[in-house]
């Protein structure tokens, strides 16, 4: 187990700290927003599921119904359905698989797909998911205490999520220029925010992905039958 959590430390070390900043950057957002300081831990430990607490967070503030948070973290979150498939599950011993899927995250996802399974272990993946949870866990307090004592005079705090995504959204566009995607999300957005204001977030979501799958089949169909007309 010792020669295990060393190899975690040293391949999964830079992560852990990274985790540690994002989830203080989760601690000051609870802060500012005014939600009581146990929420951050709460989040955190129960939830653990990255961007979607920060969309709690401001789910929470405005009192969302708990139908508009389900769908959210459903849709938010239906891509570690496609995780599950290719993680090395098989891997984990006993108890440990029921944590292991738990504690599926982008992160450690990203951290196992490139290894070769062969080469991993219970003890590996294990302590690299519970490093990753605990520092995200451990940032989110310290933010909330930094929150709460040196920036409580700071306004504009409660942009941070705003800014993520944006951030988030400006990165992806630079790595992958679909000039279509953009304005077609956009557009959702904005109609949705005009259609169904109190429920913009699930409707613009739902839309874009009905959307995206729809344009990947025909643009399927397309190539398809690009190749039967090449064949005949």
């Amino acid at each position: 187990m010792t020669l295990s959590l060393k190899r975690a430390i040293r391949d999964a070390g830079a992560v852990w700290l990274g985790m540690f900043v994002l989830g203080t950057g989760l601690g000051v957002m609870v802060s500012s927003s005014g939600l009581p300081w146990w929420v951050a831990p709460l989040l955190s430990g129960s939830v653990y599921a990255g961007s979607v607490e920060f969309l709690l967070v401001g789910l929470l503030v405005v009192t969302a119904p708990l139908s508009t948070i389900a769908m959210t973290t459903l849709l938010v979150n239906s891509r570690h359905l496609f995780y599950g498939l290719s993680f090395p599950l098989q891997k984990v011993r006993g108890a440990g698989k029921l944590y292991s899927i738990f504690a599926l995250t982008d992160e450690a996802f990203a951290l196992t797909a490139p290894r070769d399974p062969r080469q991993l272990d219970h003890g590996w993946i294990l302590w690299t998911q519970l490093g990753l949870q605990l520092c995200w866990m451990s940032g989110s307090l310290t933010g909330v205490v930094v929150g709460s004592t040196l920036l409580q005079d700071v306004h504009g705090l409660d942009f941070i999520l705003t800014a993520l995504f944006i951030t988030l959204a400006m990165d992806a566009y630079r790595h992958n220029p679909d000039y279509s995607t953009l304005i077609s999300a956009g557009t959702i957005g904005i109609l949705a925010s005009l259609l169904a204001s109190n429920y913009m977030l699930v409707v613009a979501m739902a839309t874009f992905a009905c959307f995206m799958l729809l344009r990947y089949r025909f643009s399927r169909h397309g190539v398809q039958s690009q190749q039967d007309d090449q064949d005949a």
